[in-house]
């Protein structure tokens, strides 16, 4: 299965992917900007979003399909995924291929976002690498809380404001 958790930058995916892999280790944790970091080395990224390229969701969809089949593990998987036809085209891939995925999103306030941004270091050493990065991110939080109501069916919201270990309780006994 993939545990998919989704959320603004900044909502807390990577914190809570790391404390559900600490409370289950055997699971394998993917994630999917690496392969957007990867084909933004390879080819050229017009608008700037790597996710605006149809060759990294079907990479993304392929990596985790064969993650699955390969390790017969679940798969952690923490991505902002806020267009709905991305969305769609990668959990339908997903739900084609017979592997199933548990989608969370991870809801927070614009005002704790902004804090937990401004805190964020991304590039240490590297001031205005982490600003631009910071800026980045806080221009997307508006278009992430507004994907919080086009989620598809079946997606579970959690508190993001809550702590990371109360949320991995949510996940781990929805998953249960």
């Amino acid at each position: 299965m993939i545990i998919w958790v989704n959320g603004a930058f900044g909502s807390g995916k990577t914190r809570l992917v790391d404390e559900l892999h600490r409370r289950r280790p055997d699971a394998l944790v993917y994630d999917p900007e690496q392969t957007g970091f990867v084909l933004r080395n390879i080819v050229e990224v017009p608008t700037g979003d790597f996710q605006d390229l149809p060759l990294w969701r079907s990479q993304v969809a392929g990596m985790a399909v064969d993650l699955v089949r390969a390790y017969g593990r679940p798969v952690l998987a923490p991505m902002t995924l806020v267009d709905p036809g991305y969305a769609e085209e990668i959990f339908g891939a997903l739900e084609a291929a017979g592997v199933k995925a548990h989608h969370f999103f991870l809801d927070v306030s614009a005002p704790t976002l902004e804090a937990r941004l401004d805190a964020r270091v991304v590039a240490p050493g590297d001031p205005e690498r982490d600003e631009l990065a910071r800026r980045w991110c806080k221009a997307q939080i508006a278009r992430c809380l507004a994907a919080a109501e086009t989620l598809r069916p079946g997606t579970v919201r959690l508190d993001g404001e809550r702590p990371t270990g109360e949320l991995a309780d949510e996940v781990l006994e929805y998953l249960a």
